[in-house]
C-alpha cells in the first residue's frame, strides 16, 4: 500500500491522465496498474521485478507495457530512474518524494537512503554562486557495508 496520502495519490493519476492526453496517448488500466504498483512501493525496483510482481498479483499487464509505462512516468516526471553501478537500472517514484540520496554497497549491492539538510544548503549554495537552476541531483556513494548482515562481507576480507 503506498504511504502517499490519498490527495497525493489522486494528484499523481491526474498528472499522468494529463501528461498522456498532452501526447495523444491512451489513459489504460495497464498503464494505471503499473503507475500505481510503483506508488505502493517503498524501494528501487527494476522493471523486471515490477512485472514479476504485478503477475504474482494477478495482473495481466505484459512486460512491454511496464518498460513502455516506465518510459512514460519518467517523461512526466513521475519517477526518477536509478543505475546503481552495473547493476540494471531501479525506478522509484519521484512525486512528493523528499529529496534523499544513496548509498551503495558494492559486495551485496544494497541501497540505503539517506538526507541531510546540510546537501540541499551546499546545493543552494552553489546553484546561487554560479547563477544556475538546479532541477534535481543525484548523490551515489559507493563503498563497502561493514554491517554484519552484509552477505559478502566475509569474502572481501579474504582477498
Amino acid at each position: 500500500m503506498s504511504t502517499l496520502p490519498q490527495q497525493q495519490l489522486d494528484e499523481v493519476h491526474q498528472r499522468f491522465q494529463a501528461f498522456l492526453k498532452r501526447k495523444g496517448l491512451r489513459q489504460t488500466t495497464e498503464r494505471n496498474v503499473v503507475l500505481d504498483a510503483i506508488y505502493a512501493i517503498n524501494e528501487h525496483i527494476d522493471a523486471d521485478e515490477l512485472y514479476v510482481r504485478l503477475k504474482q498479483s494477478g495482473s495481466r499487464v505484459s512486460r512491454a507495457t511496464v518498460y513502455n509505462t516506465l518510459d512514460l512516468l519518467l517523461e512526466c516526471e513521475l519517477v526518477v530512474k536509478h543505475q546503481f553501478g552495473k547493476n540494471q537500472a531501479k525506478y522509484e517514484r519521484s512525486y512528493s518524494y523528499w529529496q534523499h540520496d544513496h548509498l551503495i554497497c558494492l559486495d551485496c549491492n544494497e541501497v540505503l537512503e539517506f538526507c541531510d539538510p546540510r546537501i540541499q544548503s551546499i546545493q543552494e549554495m552553489v546553484a546561487e554562486f554560479y547563477q544556475f537552476e538546479i532541477k534535481q541531483h543525484a548523490l551515489n556513494l559507493y563503498g563497502h557495508c561493514k554491517r554484519d548482515a552484509c552477505p559478502n562481507r566475509e569474502a572481501v576480507g579474504m582477498g
